[in-house]
């Protein structure tokens, strides 16, 4: 019938009559979408989980996110676009390595545990890595190439080679390299998206049975740990179990030859939080280091002090776990969880790991009587946090802010224990723009989103309230 005078009407209306050899446009395969993310503290417990103690660590309202724009079928293409660390790059679907990654012995699904890289996987996937940033300096070209093995480890593994043509474009309010989980939060993303878009995740909608969801969570969370192999080569996988779950996790690794213990606090309180960054940098390794030495030199002491931080993050655990803690009045839960704040901060002091800049920050919400204050991370540098006190004036909050702000400090109010992963399909908000149905997130007004501000404007998640579009396991 091709080519019939019946082919050429439909509903008994002609077709409009098109140029013999003028293709017809093909339309995307699917609408853009977006995943989200939340970055990470420690809470309680740095340097002590190091020798099997445990730690506490907590998610944050800083983001990254991720949008999902899905090109013509005759565009066989994908794109990485990472701006806010100037990394953008493009690869020829069919050029990628799917032969080796199909081999029956290597192939891995969805529902596969992956606990380790397979060499040759990553050896067939380097010639496309090594074209990333050729003109970028070799510091820069290491952060791009290690952001890009993670993409393409997990889209090589989860896709096939009629996946369609999409660019992948990411940003962040995490800050880079401050210890706060920014490259987690990234894996996470990736991770939701490439499985949303193999469709082998179910919600989240509000009726899910808690078993259905989660599984899909934790199905994100293992791909993101192998992203993260990629990045870390033997991370945690505290910062990726964090952001995908949300809230808090209770961490323990006794036997390093053995997987560590990671339990979900879901119990956690959201818990509003000032983080300040010295912005001095730091040295994970050369911190952890100090404490080895310690050790060494004055191990009854530091032993004793090891065991203390870890009775901190236990009593901590003990409180988020009592059967009675939702029944507890909110205002003595939240001063117990800051007393400890203070606590374990005077003992990462003793060990050597504090910093003039940490201090100082201590010392100006102390001044103020905000709340409670303690390095978090490594130490040495990076970030601080402050749980500010239950009833806290705007007063004390703007003298803080102002002194902070005086003394070249960068601060985030933000929000401890919130949400993990979470969906935004389509990406469609209603953000007052009066556009019919919402505001269509379109490529162009992600890329052009100013800073902070500017993202959370148009996509964020929100602080203060839950941003509606957006959906959580």
């Amino acid at each position: 019938m091709n080519g019939s005078p019946k082919s050429a009407k439909l509903n008994g209306l002609a077709a409009k009559s098109r140029p013999p050899h003028e293709r017809k446009p093909s339309s995307p395969m699917m609408p853009a979408f977006m995943t989200s993310a939340p970055g990470k503290v420690i809470v309680y417990g740095e340097h002590a989980v190091v020798y099997g103690k445990a730690a506490i660590a907590a998610s944050i309202s800083l983001r990254s996110y991720l949008l999902v724009t899905a090109l013509s079928k005759s565009r066989r293409t994908i794109t990485l676009r990472f701006p806010d660390i100037s990394l953008s790059h493009t690869w020829n679907i069919d050029d990628l390595p799917w032969a080796v990654f199909s081999e029956p012995q290597k192939k891995k699904f969805y529902y596969d545990l992956v606990t380790s890289l397979d060499i040759d996987l990553v050896d067939a996937m380097q010639p496309h890595i090594s074209t990333v940033s050729p003109k970028a300096s070799p510091e820069t070209r290491k952060i791009h190439q290690a952001a890009v093995a993670g993409f393409l480890y997990l889209f090589l593994s989860l896709g096939s080679q009629k996946f369609p043509g999409c660019i992948y474009t990411l940003r962040s309010t995490i800050p880079i390299g401050a210890g706060l989980g920014s490259s987690a939060s990234i894996s996470v993303c990736i991770s939701a998206a490439l499985l949303l878009q193999i469709r082998t995740l179910a919600g989240p909608h509000p009726d899910q049975p808690r078993e259905e969801a989660e599984l899909q969570v934790e199905r994100i969370n293992r791909w993101a740990y192998v992203a993260e192999m990629c990045i870390h080569g033997n991370p945690s996988g505290v910062d990726n179990t964090v952001s995908t779950s949300g809230r808090a996790v209770y961490f323990r690794r006794e036997d390093y030859a053995k997987p560590p213990i990671v339990l979900p606090l879901r119990n956690f309180p959201e818990l509003p939080l000032l983080l300040v960054n010295t912005k001095l940098a730091r040295s994970t390794a050369a911190e952890v280091a100090k404490v080895a030495t310690l050790k060494k030199s004055q191990p009854v002491i530091t032993d004793l002090i090891l065991e203390a931080i870890n009775e901190v993050a236990e009593s901590a655990h003990k409180l988020i776990t009592s059967s009675h803690f939702d029944d507890r009045n909110d205002e003595e839960s939240a001063d117990i969880l800051g007393e400890l704040i203070k606590i374990n901060h005077g003992l990462l002091v003793s060990l050597g790991v504090s910093h003039p800049r940490l201090e100082r920050i201590r010392e100006l919400v102390d001044e103020v009587g905000a709340g409670s204050t303690k390095l978090t991370g490594a130490g040495g540098g990076g970030c601080a946090i402050t749980m500010l006190n239950h009833g806290i004036t705007k007063e004390q909050l703007r003298k803080v802010k102002e002194k902070l702000d005086a003394e070249g400090f960068e601060r985030y109010e933000t929000t401890l224990g919130g949400d993990g992963v979470g969906v935004l399909w389509p990406a469609v908000l209603r953000n007052g723009s009066g556009e019919e149905g919402g505001e269509e997130i379109d490529q162009e007004k992600f890329l052009n989103a100013e800073g902070r501000d500017g993202m959370e404007s148009l996509v964020g998640v929100g602080v203060q309230e839950k941003r509606e579009g957006w959906r959580f396991w």
